[in-house]
Parts: C-alpha cells; sequence; structure tokens
C-alpha cells in the first residue's frame, strides 16, 4: 500500500523521456586500490512514467554498453571483450523499476538491473531535482546513486598485479545518473 502524502514541490505526472544531450550516465571503480577511473555510457535511453502519487511511479532505461568511454580507447576496448561486458553478446544493459519509496527528503527506486544477460534486484537513491518550463516544454531533473558488486553480473574478470594479491580492478562499482527529462504527455 502506498501513502497519497507524498508532496513534491512542481510535480508533475505524465511521460517523461530522458534527453541524452541534457544527461549523464556515469560510474567510477578503483583501480590498483589507490586511485579509481572513471567512465560514461554515451548512448541510453529511457522513459519515467510519473503517477499522482509519486511512490507508484516507474522508469525504464536502456544503456548501449558498447557506448563506454573511460578516455582510453584501449581500456575501452578491454571493458567491451569477454573479460567484462561482453559485448557482442550481450550489447545492453537494461533497468526496469519495480518499487519506489520515500527515504527522508530521497526516494529509493528498488528495479531489475540486467547486465550480462544476469537480473539482480537493486537499489537506487533518488533525489528530485525539481520539475520546471524548458523552451521546449517541460522538464525533470533527477540525480540517482547505487554501488554494485560486479561479480553478481557475471563480470568476473580476476586480474591482479602479478606477485601481489592487489586486484587490477576493484569488484565495487559506484554508479551515478544524472537525468533530464523531458514531458511527453501530460
Amino acid at each position: 500500500m502506498t501513502s497519497a502524502s507524498v508532496q513534491i514541490p512542481g510535480f508533475v505526472a505524465g511521460k517523461w523521456a530522458i534527453d541524452p544531450v541534457h544527461s549523464h550516465v556515469g560510474f567510477s571503480v578503483r583501480h590498483l586500490a589507490v586511485s579509481k577511473v572513471r567512465g560514461e555510457f554515451k548512448t541510453f535511453s529511457g522513459e519515467i512514467v510519473t503517477t499522482e502519487n509519486p511512490l507508484d511511479s516507474s522508469v525504464t532505461a536502456t544503456i548501449d554498453l558498447g557506448s563506454i568511454d573511460t578516455n582510453n580507447e584501449g581500456r575501452d576496448g578491454h571493458l567491451k571483450s569477454a573479460d567484462f561486458f561482453e559485448t557482442d553478446k550481450h550489447p545492453t544493459l537494461t533497468f526496469a523499476s519495480t518499487a519506489v519509496r520515500q527515504d527522508g527528503d530521497d526516494f529509493i527506486v528498488a528495479g531489475d538491473l540486467t547486465i550480462k544477460g544476469v537480473t539482480k534486484q537493486v537499489e537506487l537513491k533518488l533525489e528530485v531535482n525539481g520539475f520546471g518550463p524548458s523552451p521546449a516544454g517541460t522538464v525533470a531533473g533527477f540525480t540517482a546513486t547505487t554501488e554494485i558488486d560486479r561479480r553478481d553480473f557475471g563480470v568476473n574478470f580476476t586480474g591482479s598485479v602479478p606477485g601481489t594479491d592487489v586486484l587490477m580492478v576493484a569488484n565495487k562499482i559506484s554508479i551515478t545518473l544524472e537525468i533530464e527529462a523531458g514531458l511527453q504527455e501530460g
């Protein structure tokens, strides 16, 4: 059962398309246990459906794993290989929400994340940045973050520094989404 008492200033119910020009899908992962490598996916799409009761809202998204960009072509090629995403067999990552709940001033969006054909439930902490006008119509902005263990999704690269147990790539991946979406149907 959901609560009808959730109030979001300027909230607009409707169907929204994620605007890839004004959005960012990024990640970071510890490298050699001493620094973080950051990257992003350049090609993605998604739909957000906001309802009168925000807790009944939903989101679906698809990311082209071949669009990965870590600012290093060699590394990007390795990430597309069978050691990591195996993009020739698994070209996309998908997310479909299953529930939304309030968490203080923010929200938790639970959903099914699929990578390499493996689907696991994840939770994203969601900050609603606002709703407002734009030259092209009404827009909404959101920030979402989560952490996953890449091994849960069959991304099992086990490379380590020769002669040590230091992993070249950590197992924990931090994900940050900065999303702007345009209202398609109100």
